[in-house]
């Protein structure tokens, strides 16, 4: 069993446990691997164990992987910061995207979608601690977002994403967990196709999973370290 594998089934372990805590079905959360700044040869141990779910930071980085690999089973979720310039290549290659937080990035990513491909799945990416440093709208301005996005057909509007600030105490990780969880729920209210709600990372994904999230987002405990220095030219991708 390779080090990949084994860390795959720790974590899923801990996803299992973490449902199983506060009565959910497993199979309502999906475990996105997030592969930024690792080798394509680390995706390929990931795929071996069954993982087929990869999320990418950095646009160039994640295209460059998605031709080496080039594999239709997999499915390829850009989660990092997306500059106006980039959102060809994430419209073009990725078949989700988490961070849109503003009109323009929608409207973009909607004209470069290609026609040939299905709606690029989004997810509105809210500001949850409002942190001055982090992407992200702030709740009150999600509704008109949502409606924006709602009306473009090249995209398909499948629910939220938040990166709520570092937390150590539980209580306080669930409290934030579930300010997101009632505005996903409000949102599955005005769009019944609003299914997924990106939340949740090594640290605070007990929390996430308590409060409702569907989908939990974990690199280093699957792959590693990271090493930022290899991956350096990559940060204005």
């Amino acid at each position: 069993m390779t080090s990949i594998e084994h860390n795959l089934q720790r974590v899923q372990l801990r996803i299992s446990a973490a449902a199983a805590q506060c009565g959910r079905d497993l199979k309502e959360i999906t475990l996105l691997a997030v592969s930024k700044t690792k080798p394509a040869s680390a995706i390929e141990e990931a795929m071996a164990a069954g993982q087929r779910c990869f999320g990418e930071n950095y646009v160039q980085e994640g295209v460059d992987k998605i031709h080496l690999l080039a594999n239709p089973a997999l499915t390829w979720h850009f989660i990092g910061p997306l500059q106006s310039n980039k959102s060809r290549l994430v419209a073009e290659y990725f078949d989700w995207c988490h961070t849109v937080d503003r009109f323009r990035i929608a409207s973009r990513l909607n004209d470069q979608r290609p026609a040939g491909l299905a709606a690029l799945n989004v997810l509105i990416q809210v500001n949850i601690s409002d942190e001055q440093s982090k992407a992200g709208i702030m709740l009150a301005d999600l509704p008109a977002l949502a409606q924006q996005i709602a009306e473009m057909p090249r995209l398909k509007l499948r629910g939220l994403m938040a990166i709520p600030a570092p937390e150590s105490d539980y209580a306080r990780q669930l409290a934030v967990c579930q300010q997101m969880a009632q505005a996903f729920k409000q949102l599955q209210q005005d769009y019944p196709g609003v299914d997924t709600l990106s939340l949740g990372m090594s640290d605070d994904m007990a929390a996430a999973i308590a409060a409702g999230s569907t989908m939990v987002r974990i690199g280093t405990a699957i792959f590693g370290a990271r090493d930022y220095g290899q991956a350096a030219a990559n940060h204005n991708n």
